[in-house]
């Protein structure tokens, strides 16, 4: 019994520190040990959420050209998806304050997975999606978790959540990967952990979405999961 509730409490420990709503904040993830089905291959943006562009060609779908956008960092330089025309580009849904984050970027799945990325020529941007006065907004909490987490990519933000809604994005984490053509190939999580720490499922293996992506793409292969759920706190939409 020992074993089966240590996970547990740490995992309710986690959805407790999100803040507010419990029931909706944090979605804990199925223990992805297979690929998803073929219906499953596009992103979650069949029907439309609160706030988000009501043309569905604005939103982003799996295998078609992604959505095109201009964001500040935290200097206040604008930087688009444009600029990379050419690149695979990840982006990465980011709340400092999400212990889902905290947990990726300190011992699971993201610890030093953009690193590993700009060093093979892939971009990585994060995004906070966050509005003022939620959980995490603002350049001074991003710059501070920035830090803290080791990040040397830029950090956008989408205070009016118009980018992140459409992409669908709803967890942070939440990831996407943008082939060289601009073509998007893979939704979801970083990991198929069952906490966010880069663990394996129980009686599984830890298969890692974003990596296996990237190097099916350097390998000029189709990306072979394209599409997972992703898992972590809701992202802090403007209400």
């Amino acid at each position: 019994m020992l074993t089966t509730r240590a996970p547990l409490i740490g995992l309710a420990l986690l959805v407790s520190a999100c803040q507010s709503k419990p029931s909706s904040e944090v979605t804990p993830p199925a223990a992805l040990g297979s690929p998803p089905g073929p219906a499953a291959l596009a992103v979650a943006t069949s029907s439309t959420p609160a706030g988000a562009p009501e043309d569905s060609a604005t939103r982003a779908r799996i295998g078609h050209p992604a959505p095109s956008f201009s964001l500040p960092d935290l200097d206040g330089h604008q930087v688009s998806l444009g600029d990379f025309q050419g690149k695979v580009v990840v982006l990465e849904w980011f709340n400092p304050g999400c212990p889902f984050v905290r947990a990726a970027h300190t011992k699971g799945s993201l610890v030093d997975a953009a690193q590993r990325a700009r060093t093979a020529g892939v971009v990585w941007l994060a995004i906070n999606s966050g509005a003022p006065g939620q959980q995490g907004h603002g350049v001074e909490a991003n710059r501070e978790g920035a830090k803290t987490y080791g990040l040397k990519h830029p950090v956008l933000l989408d205070e009016d959540g118009k980018v992140g809604h459409s992409y669908g994005a709803e967890r942070t984490p939440h990831l996407f990967v943008i082939d060289a053509q601009g073509t998007l190939v893979y939704a979801g999580a970083a990991d198929n952990s069952p906490d966010g720490e880069g663990e394996a499922p129980e009686g599984g293996q830890i298969i890692r979405y974003v990596d296996q992506a990237l190097a099916e793409l350097a390998a000029k292969k189709p990306v072979s999961v394209a599409f997972s759920k992703a898992y972590g706190c809701s992202v802090k939409y403007r209400k």
